[in-house]
This record gives structure tokens, C-alpha cells and sequence, in this order.
């Protein structure tokens, strides 16, 4: 019986293998070195805000501070009993609180989904805010008509500061507010419009704390 011959081995042909291997890697996606989608951790806007507001609170804190050590210092000018019209500061430290009342009604009606009711007691916050900002601007035109200007003496020119300061936020509040109106008007009571209201509850009812702050320290003791 002959021999069997051995049978003929086909090598692989390599460079088909190495176009194959082309073909795959090219149909990889090509590399990153960061994340396609940037981590974002929960409830981060929040923590961020409140951080902001700790900072506004050193700022009050100083300017409270400042008119303590410089409030009796009239520099033979006119005191705060001679210039404060405590009926006129009560009926604007009233608007300021109601406005923070109907910013409550708001984010209640924006838990039940009620983009007009939301829409409607934010325009009603806006409109006690601007009423206290109209009252402490003419408080400010009738101390400056009379004299008492912020160089008369170091207690105006603290009062100026830590009054003044306030209202500034507050002018800043306002026009927060009616910026988020036209966006809750545009795209309704989306998540981030939800996160921006609540930011912005959190800044007005500040706000108002604030305001009692001076109310109390800067125009009751300033009077007695």
C-alpha cells in the first residue's frame, strides 16, 4: 500500500488579516480622554445658592457691624431721631413683607402645576417690591433734600451703605422676577424653572430677614 502524501497546508494569508483588523478598529469609536456626558450632582444648583447666600450674609454682617461701631457718630450732624419718619418706614417694611407672603401663594400654586396662578401672585411680588423700592427711594430724595447726605457724618454714611445695599438686592430680586415670569410664560413650570423659583424664594424671603434686621437695629434704636 503506498505511502499516504501529506496533506498541503494553505498558510493564512496575513494581509487579509491585518485589513480585517483595520476594518475593526476603524469601526470603533474613536477615543476620549473625558466623559461624553459631564457628572452632575443632584440638588448642586441648591447647594451652590445656599453658598451664595452664606457669602451675602457676610456682607451684611460687616455693613451691620460697621454702622454699630459708627452709628452715634453724627459729627454734630442730625441724628436718626431728628430724620427717620418711623410711619413711612413701617408702611414700607409692610410692603416688603406682604410680597414675601405672596411669594408663598406662588410656590403654592406652582406645586399644584398652575403656570397662570404662579404668573399671577409673582406679578403681585413684583408689584410690593417695586412699592418699597418707589418708598425708599423717596425716603433717600427727602434726607438728601434736607442735607443729610451720605458725607454729612460717618452714621450717614453708614445708613447709606447698609440701606442702600439692601435695596440694591432688592432691585436685583426684581429683575430676577421678571426674567423667570417670560420664562415660565415661554416654556411653563419646567424642572429648571422649578429649580430657579426656588432659588429665587430663597433670595426674596433673605431678603425680607434682612430688611427686618434693619428695620429694627438701624430705624427703632436709631429713633430712641
Amino acid at each position: 500500500m503506498p505511502p499516504k502524501k501529506p496533506a498541503h497546508f494553505n498558510w493564512p494569508d496575513m494581509s487579509n488579516i491585518n485589513n480585517s483588523h483595520g476594518a475593526a478598529a476603524g469601526a470603533l469609536s474613536p477615543r476620549e480622554y473625558h466623559l461624553a456626558h459631564e457628572p452632575h450632582p443632584e440638588n448642586g444648583t441648591a447647594l451652590g445658592f445656599w453658598l451664595y447666600l452664606m457669602s451675602d450674609c457676610l456682607i451684611f454682617a460687616a455693613l451691620f457691624a460697621t454702622y454699630g461701631v459708627l452709628g452715634r457718630s453724627y459729627a454734630a450732624g442730625p441724628t436718626g431721631a431728628e430724620l427717620f419718619d418711623l410711619t413711612l418706614v413701617a408702611i414700607n417694611t409692610a410692603f416688603l413683607l406682604l410680597s414675601s407672603i405672596t411669594f408663598g401663594f406662588a410656590m403654592l400654586r406652582k406645586q399644584l402645576g398652575d403656570v397662570k396662578g404662579t404668573l399671577i401672585w409673582l406679578a403681585v411680588t413684583g408689584l410690593f417690591g417695586l412699592c418699597f423700592l418707589g418708598l425708599e427711594l423717596y425716603e433717600f430724595y427727602h434726607l438728601i433734600h434736607q442735607g443729610a447726605t451720605p458725607q454729612r457724618s460717618a452714621f450717614l454714611s453708614a445708613f447709606f451703605t447698609l440701606v442702600g445695599t439692601h435695596g440694591l438686592h432688592v432691585t436685583f430680586g426684581l429683575v430676577w422676577l421678571v426674567v423667570l415670569m417670560i420664562q415660565i410664560k415661554q416654556h411653563g413650570l419646567t424642572p429648571a424653572n422649578n429649580r430657579r423659583l426656588m432659588c429665587l424664594s430663597m433670595f426674596w424671603h433673605f431678603l425680607d430677614v434682612i430688611w427686618i434686621g434693619v428695620f429694627t437695629f438701624v430705624y427703632l434704636m436709631g429713633v430712641l
